[in-house]
Formats: C-alpha cells, structure tokens, sequence
C-alpha cells in the first residue's frame, strides 16, 4: 500500500480513536471536515444506542403474549407525548449551550443548562404523578381489553411515572451535544442499553431470588438502565471534566433563561408532533389495504428508520457546529459547515438508496416472506429511496436551524410539507384515484424533497444568523 493511503488510514483511526474518547476539541477553528467527523461518530453511535431501547424490550416482551406486546406498544404511543416535550427542551438546550460554548462563556452555558434540567424535572413530575396515580385510566383510553388493561397498567405505571430517566437522559445529552462533549452522550447511552439488555430478562422471566415480574419487568428493567445512565451523566456534569459544569447549588430557577428556554422548545415540540401525528394518519390510510401492505409498509419504514439513524448524527452535528461557530462570530464558517455536512450526508444517503432500490425485495424477507407483503415492502422502500438525495440535505439544514436557535421555521416547514401536503395527497391519491399504497409511498417522497427544498432556499436567505439565542 503507497506510503500516503497508510498515513491517511492512520490519521483516519487516530480521528475515531478521539472522537470516541471524547477528548476536548475546539469546533469554532480548523477543519470542518475533522469537525464534522469528530461530533458524527459519537452521534451516530448515540442515536444507534436510543433505537436499541425499544427493540431490546420487545423481544423479550414478545414471549409473554400478545396482551403484553399491546401494553407495551400503547404504552409508548402515550410516551411519544413526553418525547415530544423532551426533544423540544433538547433542541432548546443544545442551541443555547452550544452559543454560549462558542461566546467562551462555559459560565452562561453551565446556567443554560441548569435551567434545561430544572424544567425538564418539572415537566417530568407532573407527568409521572399523572402516570403513576392513573395507569389504567390511561391505558384506558387506548383500548377496552380487559386483558390488557389489567396486564399491563404496571409497566404503564412505572414507565410513564418514573419517566424523569427519560427526560433527564435526552435534556442532559442534549447539553453535551451542545457543548461539543457527544462522546459523553455516547457512553451514557451506551451504559443505559448495557444494562437494560442485561436486566430485562432477569426482571421479566426472574433469576434466583429476583421473580418474574412479567411486562413489568421490562419497565423495571428500562428504567434502572436509564437512571444509572443518568447518574452517570450528572457525575459527568458535575466533576467539571467538560466545559459544562453544573452543581446542584446551581440548580436555582431563573425565570427569564427558563422563559428562553420554553420559547425555543415550542418549535421543536411542535416539529415532533407535526411528524408523529402525520406518521398516524398515514398509518390510517394504509390500513384500508390490508393487513399483507401495512406490514410490509411498517417493515419497509422500519428499515428506513434504522438506516437514516446516521444521518440523524451527522444532523445533529451540523446543529451543534451553526450554534458554535455563531457564537464565535463565524456565520460564514458556520454556514459552509452545514453545506459541508449536507454534501457527505447525501453520499451516505446515495450509497442506501442504491441498496435499497436493488436489494428491496430481499431485505423484506429478513423480516416477512409473505408475497404480497414483500411486494409492498419493496414498492415502499424502492420509492422512497428515490428521493434521498433531497432528504440527505433537507435534514442536515432542518437541524442547522434548530441549532441556530430558529425553531419556529423548520415547525412552519414541516407543518406544510407534511399537513398541508402529504396527507392530503396520500389521502387524494391513494383513496379517491384509487392509486392504492403507491399514491401514499409517492406522498412521503414527494413531500419529504418538497420540505428539502422549502429549507434550503429559506436557510440561503440567511436571516437564521441574525437569531438571538
């Protein structure tokens, strides 16, 4: 191998080896590749580990029965509400914090921070007082089983009522993230998911003197990884190893940071609910095709999710590095980091989509051999994938605005790409000209490029440098 490839793939460890570490590193100079590539590879890995929870827990939950898995997957759909809460607080944080990283002000950060988690403790005890006092009634308004309801309300009980783990563990990476310390986020996640696959199984069928608690096991189980996680993370906020440190004297409300804080949450709650409650609607409408389509459409969404879960990192990057670097009084830098990020997302996303669009009938097998559902898994995935190189940029600058501190106009994006198209589309072309499922998949792509567009010539205006953070 030639002298120079050997010092490049050298270099290229030496760089995963850092980033990984979490050694400090200074984003508002130097190369933004190397940046990039520093705050990417722990994200990815963070956001893998965040998918990992849900999966881990329905596997075992699986061999319980069916009255189990139903507990669990209304469970989190009443649990989408506090992630919608948690994400928005999130976006909050990490552009605050990441503006006053990039100000040299880790002072002004630290506050911003402390404020970040006495809302979310806030938040999160009056949510889980409703949680713990009406787990049935909850349940409840999901479903009339019996069955269900009476299996199920402790895991409801105790994942809704002790969901201060949930929230603590998104607000306190988010901060993290913010302060260019993902390799912290990383590891917490890491230990979370460590312990919860470790636990799971003790806590649902039992081991020695521990007995099966059943489904309630797994929230037993969830919800010690996350606490232990948070632990970890409050150890590591507190030692003042990072440029964040915050102290439990610190934690004093401080009503016009807060007030900030929630201002700049709204827009990314409203981001999330906008997505998640036109991921039902459509869900509704593939429903009128059979059972066969709407597995293969779950499954095909599925392996989208998974896949995009990188690119996500490499967005959450993009956030952290426009948030630091208009700190520092760098828009320039800040905006040729995002064109940057958007660029090598959009080779990762064009590398998928070939994969998907030649392998799409294979990879739904892994999952379900049934024809017609392959054959709609398939359709899904192959037109779907016929847009990433939109999606590639239309996520880097969504979050590029996010971490700026402009909140309310990836929400006002959104809110036209997905309701004010996609579903009326799919519900147009799919029912009423009787396209079937390819006039929803058509929808997804279409109005998934439209939003990729719709931010890039809203972010090329360039007034999301003149945000106050």
């Amino acid at each position: 191998m030639p002298q120079h490839r050997l010092n490049l793939s050298r270099k290229f460890f030496i760089n995963l080896r850092l980033a990984i570490a979490g050694e400090e590193q200074e984003y508002t100079s130097g190369s933004i590749r190397k940046a990039i590539f520093m705050l990417s590879i722990p994200m990815i890995l963070e956001m893998c580990m965040e998918s990992v929870f849900a999966v881990v827990d329905m596997f075992f939950v699986a061999r319980i029965g069916t009255a189990a898995i139903s507990a669990v997957g209304l469970t989190e759909s009443v649990i989408t509400l506090i992630y919608a809460l948690a994400i928005g607080l999130s976006m909050a944080a990490t552009a605050m914090v990441s503006r006053r990283i990039g100000e040299k002000n880790p002072e002004k950060a630290s506050q911003a921070a402390a404020q970040a988690i006495i809302l979310g403790l806030i938040v999160s005890l009056l949510t889980g007082a409703i949680g713990w006092i009406f787990p049935r009634e909850i349940l409840g308004l999901m479903t009339e089983e019996s069955e269900v309801i009476e299996g199920g309300y402790r895991f409801t009980r105790i994942l809704i009522g002790c969901n201060v783990t949930i929230m603590l563990i998104f607000l306190i990476n988010a901060i993290f993230r913010g302060a260019g310390n993902a390799s912290i986020a990383m590891w917490s996640l890491i230990l979370a998911n460590g312990l919860n696959i470790i636990l799971d199984p003790i806590f649902i069928f039992g081991l020695g003197p521990i007995p099966a608690y059943g489904v309630e096991g797994a929230a037993i189980a969830t919800t010690i990884g996350r606490g232990t996680a948070v632990v970890f993370q409050l150890y590591m906020l507190s030692s003042g190893k990072g440029k964040v440190k915050v102290l439990l004297a610190d934690l004093r409300f401080k009503a016009e940071m807060a007030m900030r804080l929630i201002r700049l949450s709204l827009g990314g709650i409203g981001q999330f609910l906008i997505g998640t409650s036109s991921w039902l609607f459509l869900m509704r409408i593939m429903s009128e095709f059979g059972s066969e389509v709407l597995a293969g459409y779950v499954i095909a969404i599925r392996i989208i999710v998974f896949t995009i879960l990188p690119a996500w990192g490499m967005s959450n990057a993009a956030a952290t590095l426009v948030g630091q670097n208009l700190g520092a009084k760098k828009p320039e830098r800040a905006e040729k980091s995002v064109w940057t990020t958007a660029r090598y997302n959009m080779y990762f996303m064009l590398s998928v989509s070939v994969i998907y669009i030649v392998f799409a009938n294979h990879l739904i097998r892994l999952f379900n051999d049934t024809d017609e559902v392959v054959e709609a898994g398939a359709l899904c995935l192959r037109i779907i994938a016929g847009g990433y190189l939109f999606y590639a940029y239309g996520m880097v600058v969504s979050q590029a605005f996010n971490g700026a501190g402009d909140t309310k106009t990836p929400t006002w994006i959104n809110l036209i790409s997905f309701w004010f198209f996609q579903l009326p589309v799919a519900y147009l072309t799919a029912l009423h000209l009787e396209w079937g499922p390819i006039g929803v998949f058509l929808a997804i792509a279409v109005s998934e490029s439209l939003l990729a567009v719709l931010s890039i010539l809203v972010f090329r205006k360039g007034k999301w440098k003149e945000t106050e953070v």
